[in-house]
């Protein structure tokens, strides 16, 4: 196992502060360091089968179904996702288990010295070379990975899955993808692998004819959503799938808003291909498997009287699929209010972005998560402008959520959101935790 004959007084939080300055030089786009890094330590990521998710929302929930699904096929299931929400060890999970501490502190140290001295990882390639490897020595069955932000030049890209799959495409992270909808499509196509089949999301026909173009280029069969697969009802409390050899109907999964349906979708399109590849996963273990998923900080309830939801939408489509939760909560209780608490990078896009949100808020507090990369609240008013005149500053999440809760009534709502970073403090403050601070 990797790390084994290490000898180091490094700790769990001295480890995560060296991750945390590996994030400081930033992104570097490209698969040749990881790959030799990789290579170094004997492509750990060739031991096991995998399932890739990319997309711009809903890759987490659908890599989350998939693998609590998998796992209640009896099948040992790494699962690797990003960012964390409060602890750095959340971004990877065997059996729904985090890495122990102890692992994590082995596991940098020996990638460290399998690095040197040619090799600059970044945070994310050390994080994903760790996650293979951990999988690896967990002797997982299956591995359900997460694209990090994009797919082409990802660090997980290295990978050659028995299934891919392309949630949506949005415009988001536009420095690093493009500023449009067909070269960021272009980008996530770069997940699709020579004939490995690839399952599509709710997709624009301008992303679709790109991802089409690759899919075809490669010989990869391709699965969309709406036409070869679907699922019906108006929650995931009571859904069906109908996809070209699964049907079930009377599906209950405890994730929250009508949006998750497309991604079940996706995850059971992903679970029908895996059969075809020779996985063994029992329809009963999708019943189970999906009662028992848990996601959090997507349109997740964490507290009540007043209720306070938290969902990590930073786009505009994620703006737009959390605006359509909040205006049936808004239907089903027409005399409460709604408070939002939102905080955002400063790559993001606040007017975008809160522009099908407020017409649904009744108060809008601005504030700024731990990060030196997230806007102040003030910079978000002034960029907000006539668009949001009575917006309110607070310092920090402490600050809003006191704000909002001091105002509200038994029966109103606070909706946190703009980032899972701010998502992250929100859960640590209501939990009493310390947060880990590496959360890009």
């Amino acid at each position: 196992m990797l790390g084994d004959l290490i000898v180091t007084t490094m700790t769990y939080s001295s480890t995560v502060q060296f991750l945390y300055g590996l994030q400081q030089h930033g992104i570097k786009l490209g698969l040749d360091t990881i790959r030799a890094l990789l290579g170094r330590v004997g492509d750990p990521q060739r031991r096991y089968p995998l399932l890739h998710i990319g997309g711009t929302n809903g890759k987490g929930s659908t890599a989350a179904m998939t693998a609590s699904i998998l796992q209640a096929a009896g099948l040992r299931v790494g699962l690797y996702t990003s960012p964390h929400l409060i602890d750095f060890r959340e971004r990877i999970r065997v059996d729904g288990e985090l890495i122990p501490e102890s692992v994590v502190i082995r596991g940098v140290e020996a990638l460290r010295a399998a690095s040197a001295p040619d090799l600059a990882p970044t945070f994310f390639e050390f994080t994903t070379a760790l996650a293979f490897q951990y999988f690896a020595d967990c002797r997982v069955d299956i591995a359900v990975l997460e694209v990090g932000m994009g797919g082409r030049f990802d660090a997980t890209n290295v990978v050659e899955p028995l299934v891919t799959a392309i949630t949506t495409i949005g415009l988001d992270h536009e420095a690093y993808l493009g500023s449009t909808i067909e070269a960021i499509a272009y980008e996530k196509a770069g997940i699709i692998k020579p004939a490995v089949p690839v399952v599509l999301g709710r997709i624009g026909e301008a992303a679709y004819r790109v991802i089409e173009d690759r899919a075809s280029d490669v010989g990869a069969p391709v699965w969309r959503l709406g036409r070869d697969f679907r699922c019906e009802g108006t929650s995931l409390a009571d859904c069906g799938y109908f996809g070209l050899a699964l049907h079930a109907e009377h599906l209950h999964c405890p994730l929250q808003g009508r949006f998750q349906l497309d991604n079940l979708a996706c995850s059971l399109a992903l679970i029908e291909l895996a059969r075809e590849k020779g996985l063994t996963v029992p329809d009963r273990a999708i019943r189970a498997g999906l009662e028992q998923v848990a996601w959090e900080g997507r349109v997740e309830m964490v507290a009540q009287d007043p209720a306070v939801i938290v969902d990590g939408a930073h786009n505009p489509a994620a703006a737009a699929v959390l605006a359509e939760y909040l205006a049936e909560w808004r239907q089903a209780r027409p005399a409460a209010r709604v408070s939002l608490i939102v905080g955002m990078m400063r790559d993001k896009h606040p007017r975008e972005f809160l522009a099908p949100l407020l017409p649904l808020a009744d108060r809008l507090l601005l504030t700024q998560a731990d990060l030196p990369r997230a806007a102040t609240g003030a910079e978000l008013r002034r960029l907000l402008g006539d668009d949001a005149p009575s917006a309110q500053v607070a310092p920090t999440p402490s600050d809003a959520l006191a704000m909002a809760r001091r105002s509200a009534a038994a029966s109103d709502l606070i909706c946190v959101t703009g980032s899972l970073m701010l998502v992250g403090e929100i859960k640590a403050l209501l939990r009493g935790d310390s947060l880990s601070p590496v959360r890009g």
